[in-house]
């Protein structure tokens, strides 16, 4: 038989996960100063004091919501890259691609791009990203620098700008009076960017 505390932390995890579900499909219909946690508390079935068990406020609740949809993200933009790209520099680009077609879509817009930066300051904003994001790019990095497609070089301090071009590419996009020209542009952009970084073709060893 479960005992009372595996029970407790199960139930606890179940309004955890109820709440963040519920926050995530409110915030991305209307925006975080559009929702109170009222109604987060209503449609997630559960208690105000329950909210406040969970979380000091609305906007840690709001943290842990941007944390949960960018672990969403990088985890699904490395499964499509794992199973599209064919070499670790086609990884790297189609990486940009899938990035900024995922920060497209509304609920990723408006959560991640449009509110996270003003709600939770800029730096914690890039902490949460770097987390989730960081160590994709560092592996796609390494595996192009062991296979001969790229010089070799200190990958973290490349790795962190490449991420911070990611972002202000998606930034970019989501401030545009044309998104779609803006996001084509952008997606060249950091292709070129890639292709900077790669060994010469008649350097590269056989």
């Amino acid at each position: 038989m479960e005992s009372t505390d595996t029970k407790h932390t199960q139930r606890s995890r179940a309004t955890r996960a109820a709440l963040i579900a519920a926050a995530r499909s409110l915030f991305a219909e209307r925006g975080y100063a559009g929702v109170g946690t009222e109604e987060i508390v209503r449609a997630a079935g559960v208690t105000r004091g329950a909210l406040y068990h969970q979380f000091r406020d609305k906007t840690d609740l709001f943290d842990a919501t941007v944390q949960t949809v960018e672990a969403e993200l990088t985890e699904r933009i490395a499964g499509q890259v794992m199973t599209t790209a064919t070499d670790p520099v086609e990884a790297l680009k189609a990486g940009a691609r899938a990035f900024l077609d995922a920060f497209a879509e509304p609920d990723v817009e408006r959560i991640l791009l449009l509110d996270a930066p003003g709600v939770l300051g800029w730096r914690r904003w890039r902490e949460i990203g770097q987390e989730h994001g960081l160590g994709v790019i560092t592996g796609a990095l390494e595996a192009a620098m062991a296979a001969g497609a790229m010089t070799t070089r200190p990958v973290p301090p490349l790795a962190h700008i490449l991420l911070g071009a990611l972002d202000e590419a998606a930034l970019m996009v989501a401030h545009s009076d044309d998104p779609g020209a803006t996001r084509t542009e952008m997606t060249e952009a950091l292709e070129h960017l890639v292709e900077g970084l790669l060994v010469p073709s008649a350097d590269r060893a056989d």
